[in-house]
């Protein structure tokens, strides 16, 4: 017979961990009889994995398709309890041979990995001359104004947008629209350094207010952030994956068949949350629960 019975590993169900956070939970282990010298200990091993495939040879008379990875550790923390007297003995039970179960409760604090930046207020300006009506002429000038461009997941961003409309024709239509761009670094079989870059549309609001000929219009806008977002990174030697956000304001002309546009840089930064999980006591192995019967 085994001297353990079972190890078993309880986090809360269901539990979401964001940069910053903390992990709770306990450990829970069953002997059948004495353990001596034990080393009893909880790793949390967190990996990184990317793959993709791409042409290669595509300017040539042939082409192929190459696969392109890259892997990296992220997280790797131990949590080692000590043991008192260097070993584990069931107590006396009331029912012979009966497994006893030891409680260990941790703790693992997770790296915030964020960019330390200022957050200061932020203006971002855009012009464009026009032409409409075959000879007409005329500028749009667009500002935004924030009081802060580095968030956390789930904050709530307010922003000002004011258009300054020098033309005839009258601005029914504005898009704000949060993108995050991920760029992938990995290699081909050939160790050949490879990049991938992907974006996608996280939020979009459409403003539709008349806006006169020959004046200036000024538009409050706010949105709540998702709570799942990865924090903004950097270029790094090492990493798989780099995150970046812009917020992009973009007025639609229809009468001179063009746009307008200003992109914002968002900054994501960790969230100061923490994930509930099992309540924890003192570090070590605490003592000795109830009699625990499978």
């Amino acid at each position: 017979m085994s001297v353990v019975k079972s190890i078993e590993l309880v986090l809360p169900k269901d539990a979401i961990y964001l940069a910053g956070s903390s992990i709770k939970g306990k450990m829970i282990l069953t002997l059948n009889s004495t353990l001596v010298d034990p080393i009893v200990k909880v790793e949390l091993v967190g990996r990184g994995y990317i793959e993709w495939s791409e042409e290669a040879g595509a300017s040539r008379d042939y082409s192929r398709n190459v696969i392109c990875n890259n892997k990296a550790d992220y997280v790797h923390k131990t949590k080692t309890f000590p043991v008192e007297d260097s070993i584990l003995m069931p107590l006396p039970t009331r029912v012979p041979k009966a497994p006893q179960a030891f409680y260990f409760y941790f703790i693992f604090e997770m790296e915030s990995c964020s960019v330390a930046l200022a957050r200061n207020p932020l203006l971002v300006e855009a012009e464009e001359k026009v032409s409409y009506n075959c000879c007409r002429q005329g500028t749009i000038c667009l500002q935004i104004q924030m009081e802060k461009n580095t968030f956390t997941p789930g904050e709530k961003v307010v922003f000002t947008t004011e258009i300054n409309n020098q033309t005839s024709k009258c601005i029914k239509t504005v898009i704000f629209a949060l993108y995050a761009h991920v760029q992938y670094e990995g290699f081909t079989p050939g160790a050949e350094r490879r990049s991938r870059l992907d974006s996608s549309e996280l939020l979009r609001q459409e403003a539709n207010t008349h806006m006169t000929r020959f004046n200036t219009t000024k538009i409050v806008s706010t949105f709540n952030l998702p709570v799942l977002l990865s924090v903004s990174s950097s270029t790094r030697d090492g990493e798989i994956m780099h995150t970046r956000y812009e917020l992009v304001i973009t007025v639609h002309l229809p009468w001179s068949l063009t746009s307008l546009k200003a992109k914002v840089p968002i900054i994501i930064t960790s969230a100061s949350v923490d994930s509930a999980g099992c309540q924890s006591s003192e570090d070590g192995v605490l003592p000795v629960s109830p009699d625990h019967q499978n």
